[in-house]
């Protein structure tokens, strides 16, 4: 509101707004200083009472707002720029979130399929979810061999469903589940293309002629129990598999376990489950919560753990009417052998388990307490693997039916 003029010599220079950095000098020369014009009847030159304030922070703006103009362009520059990353970070989350694309998984058309499975010719098995096929892809300019999976029973309407669950299956890495390579949103067909395991489902090698040893059958479900370990504790998002059983665990090469199908229970129509009930699961494998309309937790894996592990070590069914009598469900024969000290007959005629009688009564003494009714009672996966590798001390389990309607078989 004033302009000052600086008078030496001969030499009249006006000094640029705002007007800072002033300080008195002798001899410097002659200041003019020209005030706003006022009404005030004081002397302008003069200090007003009451002005004081309000002048300083007149100055003081106009020294800072004068002096800092390209620091508040830096300023104002950094906060731009700053708002710009955070708007770019928040659209890329989102896009990652809602699009599979984005990430380390191969979007296939519906042809493309058609054509690596040569018209889905060669079927490798069926499942709660579909028809698994062997199929060959190109992958890094190589023929790679993939098991693809075609999903004829997910929820309808199920889109967003179908690209979150994919979404979450891609982002588990751990060395006992099967890996997803890619996966086919066409029009109305979804399928999901698997890493493809040459030795087949466990099934093949408990139930068919062929059996494992049972120093793999051990490996083979300390294997499993870390990797439900995994998709319980250890993933970003809890998994709750839902349907265990030996047709969902693959072997690789080395018959190390891999879990397969696990992520897809949300997908499943409540309604088409293989038992026809409001379950998801497997008829023999499932928890007794599921019809007890109870709140379904990682305990049903523990459960259906329980009766895979029991299938393990003795290389048979759990359920088998063909066996008849008080053999042909094994969760209760089981236990009665168990109770009367009976192991060897659960593994006749494999010497190899029976002289390893020790490590033997630990896995059943496991597997009765993963099939207990009470979920309560039930271990975690984590204390389960713990027990199944020596770690933690395994106690006498109770029965672990004892409010089933069919009861114990009398010995």
């Amino acid at each position: 509101m004033c302009a000052v003029a600086i008078l030496k010599g001969n030499i009249c220079r006006k000094k640029k707004l705002p007007l800072s950095n002033g300080r008195l000098v002798n001899h410097y020369g002659t200041a003019f200083i020209k005030f706003r014009k006022t009404n005030s009847s004081q002397n302008p030159a003069l200090p007003v009472p009451g002005r004081n304030n309000q002048d300083g922070l007149v100055i003081l703006m106009s020294a800072f707002l004068g002096t800092s103009v390209f620091v508040n362009f830096i300023l104002i520059s950094v906060m731009c720029i700053g708002f710009f990353l955070i708007y770019r970070y928040k659209l890329t989350t989102i896009g990652k979130a809602e699009s599979v694309v984005e990430r380390n998984l191969r979007c296939y058309t519906f042809k493309e399929l058609l054509d690596a499975t040569e018209g889905f010719k060669e079927e490798l098995g069926r499942g709660s979810f579909g028809i698994v096929y062997k199929g060959v892809v190109q992958m890094g300019g190589s023929n790679i061999h993939v098991a693809v999976k075609k999903l004829d029973r997910i929820l309808q309407d199920g889109d967003k469903e179908f690209k979150t669950e994919v979404n979450i299956i891609g982002q588990t890495h751990h060395k006992n589940l099967v890996q997803l390579n890619g996966y086919c949103y066409d029009g109305p067909h979804r399928l999901l293309v698997y890493e493809f395991l040459s030795n087949g489902s466990l099934a093949g090698f408990l139930f068919g002629d062929l059996k494992l040893s049972w120093n793999q059958r051990t490996q083979i479900a300390v294997g499993i129990a870390r990797g439900l370990v995994y998709l319980h504790d250890e993933c970003s998002t809890q998994i709750i598999h839902c349907d265990i059983k030996p047709q969902n665990i693959l072997l690789d090469d080395y018959f190390n376990a891999r879990i397969s199908d696990f992520g897809l229970a949300k997908l499943l129509r409540i309604d088409q489950s293989e038992t026809h009930t409001a379950i998801r699961g497997t008829k023999g494998y499932v928890a007794p919560e599921w019809f007890r309309n109870m709140p379904i937790t990682v305990k049903a894996d523990v459960f259906s753990f329980g009766v895979l592990l029991l299938e393990i070590i003795c290389c048979r069914k759990n359920v088998d009417m063909e066996i008849g009598g008080e053999r042909a469900i094994l969760t209760y024969w089981a236990y009665d052998c168990y109770e009367e000290g009976m192991l060897h007959a659960l593994v006749e005629n494999d010497a190899e388990a029976i002289s390893d009688r020790k490590k033997l009564e630990r896995f059943l003494i496991v597997a009765i307490w993963c099939i207990q009714e009470d979920p309560s009672l039930r271990p975690t996966m984590k204390k389960v693997m713990l027990m199944l590798e020596g770690i933690l001390e395994v106690t006498a389990p109770p029965c672990p039916h004892p409010f089933s309607t069919m009861g114990r078989s009398s010995a």
